[in-house]
């Protein structure tokens, strides 16, 4: 038994997978995030309870008439079915003695549900990774490499944090780019039936994760066109592709269908189409073409330029990743060059599609959520065509490269100091456009430093609604929460606060293992 537990500590891919658990671990707040992951647990409880999806007095600000006149959610299945176990392991557990005297926020269901979802999705996303990124051929200490430059240097950090959809879809459309270019590779017809499961529960997730599946078959094309295979050998592969991703996206393109028509009684409208009518019912003034009014220009210009939003600044890597396939495009293997195409009409698609939105900013969130998968997806493979073609590239960009993934980290960690609503509160006084993450920057210092009144920090939109107050003037990990909330007991904090700074340790001293190991294996 010794003898093996050593041997996990020297496998990278252990190694890899238990650095996202501690790392997933030690930035949970205990909450959900947003009060779009709190509808989706609630409508996950109401699967297995007597609970409506949507509460009566949540309408008008939330829900949507749907069969029976009973009120629905207008979101996808597919993160409420994720939530499932988890919710019904933390609503018994909540209702254990000693917890009898506690019923605040964090509830203790959510901090199950938050805590075992997020790191379950982490390690996953992280074997994947790596796994994907060895397919592309690159060596253990790139591959290694790029899953830590998407853990800590992306998004995915933040919502690692914060528990809306991304990184769930994340997961399910990098597995289908992964497990269906293993068939690619080695003609393992159960890799292309995990892939296209995966982007099959993606549709369940997001009926415009439906982009993601047309990428994934891009990738395959281009691949095998950039590969010089032509004629019969081309179809021969088509043709493989389509007789068995076809009917797996069928089935779930089908279970979709058949909740569509559970809630509201149709197999041929999306959940839009009923939040559209509903809206414009309770306010007549809104435009025809409602939730698609905004200018084209607005959403798809802010996603690029807004300094309230643009991928360039919450995602900076994707700076390094353009640079590298600029500079180093002969050098790049052929299944690189389709994936950094693939992977880039994603994002253009991305952004053309909510360009329109109604909220094309995603509204309450870190960056633009609605682009920000799409983002990573390009972003995270610089850290290993870093490494890979660091000769080519020359010393200059390799300067410029490392100041690239340190400025990334240190954006992602400043994400997580904070709820994310605070800069939202204070640019009603701030005004627009405001410079996000310089404005988050300067909250870590000032909150450190007890100075947000002194520098104009705090305005009366942040106390207006008392929970929000409370949740967005303490550091939003689940000790400081705890502490700040007020109800758990003394000991309770302390002991969670020894917990986390355990945590903290234990994932220091894992990534010094791991770049020992990388070392080693070097």
């Amino acid at each position: 038994m010794t003898s093996r537990v050593c041997g996990w500590f020297r496998d990278v891919r252990f190694l890899l997978a238990l650095t996202a658990a501690l790392l997933a671990f030690v930035v949970q707040s205990g909450e959900l995030g947003t009060s779009d992951t709190m509808h989706r647990l609630q409508t996950a409880h109401s699967f297995w309870t007597s609970e409506p999806p949507v509460f009566p007095d949540e309408y008008p600000e939330f829900g949507v008439h749907g069969r029976g006149a009973k009120l629905y959610d207008w979101y996808g299945i597919g993160q409420p079915l994720l939530m499932l176990p988890a919710d019904i392991v933390g609503t018994y557990l909540e209702r254990l003695r000693i917890f009898a005297n506690y019923s605040d926020d964090p509830s203790v269901r959510d901090i199950v549900v938050s805590y075992s979802t997020n790191i379950l999705v982490s390690v996953l996303t992280a074997l994947v990774c790596f796994h994907f990124l060895q397919l592309l051929s690159f060596n253990t200490g790139q591959a290694a490499a790029g899953v830590l430059g998407l853990l800590f240097c992306t998004t995915h950090l933040h919502y690692t944090q914060n528990m809306m959809e991304n990184n769930y879809i994340f997961l399910l459309t990098l597995a289908g780019f992964a497990f269906q270019y293993q068939w690619l590779r080695t003609g393992n017809r159960r890799a292309l039936m995990v892939g296209s499961a995966a982007f099959g529960l993606n549709l369940l997730t997001r009926l415009t994760t439906g982009l993601d599946v047309l990428a994934g078959g891009c990738f395959l094309l281009m691949v095998l066109c950039l590969g010089q295979v032509r004629g019969r050998e081309l179809w021969k592969w088509l043709l493989a592709y389509a007789k068995t991703a076809l009917p797996i996206y069928a089935v779930f393109f089908v279970i979709d269908r058949l909740y569509q028509y559970y809630r509201f009684g149709s197999f041929f409208n999306t959940y839009v189409h009923y939040f559209a009518l509903e809206h414009r019912m309770l306010d007549p003034s809104l435009p025809a073409n409602y939730p698609f009014e905004t200018p084209f220009h607005v959403g798809f210009l802010g996603a690029l330029m807004a300094p309230e939003k643009s991928v360039f600044l919450f995602d900076p890597l994707l700076l390094l990743t353009i640079v590298i396939a600029f500079l180093a495009w002969r050098q790049l293997r052929t299944e690189v060059r389709a994936y950094l195409i693939a992977s880039s009409l994603l994002l253009f698609g991305y952004m053309v599609f909510y360009a329109r939105y109604t909220v094309w900013s995603g509204d309450f969130a870190w960056g633009d959520r609605y682009v920000s998968t799409a983002a990573e997806l390009l972003a995270f493979i610089s850290v290993p065509l870093l490494l890979r073609h660091r000769a080519d590239l020359g010393k200059f960009i390799w300067t410029v490269g490392l100041g690239l993934i340190a400025a990334s980290a240190a954006i992602q960690l400043a994400s997580l100091a904070f709820w994310l609503p605070l800069e939202i509160y204070q640019m009603e006084t701030l005004g627009h456009p405001t410079f996000v993450i310089a404005l988050r920057f300067k909250n870590v210092a000032a909150f450190a430093l007890g100075k947000m009144d002194q520098w104009g920090l705090n305005n009366h939109a942040m106390t207006e609604d008392p929970w929000d107050y409370v949740h967005i003037t303490c550091w939003n990990f689940l000790p400081f929460v705890l502490r700040r909330v007020g109800v758990a007991p003394g000991w309770v904090v302390k002991v969670c606060f020894a917990i986390w700074a355990a945590g903290l340790a234990a994932l220091t001293s894992v990534l010094l293992r791991l770049r020992r190991v990388l070392k080693l294996a070097i």
